[in-house]
C-alpha cells in the first residue's frame, strides 16, 4: 500500500513517516485491495488535524482526526479509517445476499375474471 504523506504548516520528518507506516500496517493487512492513502497533516490554532482519503472498492472513503498533539491526531484518524473501511466492507457483503422479493397478493376480482364461468 502506498502512503502519500504531506504536511501543511508541519514538518514531515522521518520519525513521523515511520509512525504513520506503523499505524497503517494493520489496515494494509486487513484490507489488501487498498492501493493508496492520501494523508495530510496540518496545524491550525494549536490543533493538529489529520485528513485521510482513499478509494476502497469503488467508493471514496475520507476521515478526519484531530488533537492537541500530532501523534494522537494520527492515531485518531487511523482508528476512524479502520471503522469506515469495516463499514464499507460490511455494506459490500450485505449487497451479496439475496434481497427479499415483495409479491402482490392476488385480488379476488382478478381471480374471478380469469375463471371460466360459462359452463
Amino acid at each position: 500500500m502506498k502512503i502519500n504523506l504531506s504536511g501543511h504548516h508541519v514538518d514531515v520528518t522521518d520519525a513521523v513517516k515511520q509512525h504513520v507506516q506503523e499505524k497503517f500496517a494493520k489496515i494494509a493487512t486487513h484490507f489488501p485491495s487498498l492501493i493508496a492513502l492520501d494523508i495530510i497533516i496540518s496545524k491550525e490554532h494549536n490543533q493538529f488535524y489529520t485528513e485521510i482519503s482513499t478509494n476502497y472498492e469503488g467508493a471514496r472513503v475520507a476521515v478526519k482526526g484531530e488533537g492537541e498533539v500530532m501523534y494522537p491526531a494520527i492515531a485518531n484518524a487511523a482508528k476512524k479509517l479502520d471503522a469506515a473501511l469495516k463499514h464499507r466492507k460490511g455494506q459490500l457483503k450485505a449487497d451479496r445476499h439475496e434481497k427479499p422479493v415483495s409479491t402482490t397478493p392476488p385480488i379476488a376480482h382478478e381471480i374471478i375474471q380469469e375463471m371460466n364461468l360459462s359452463q
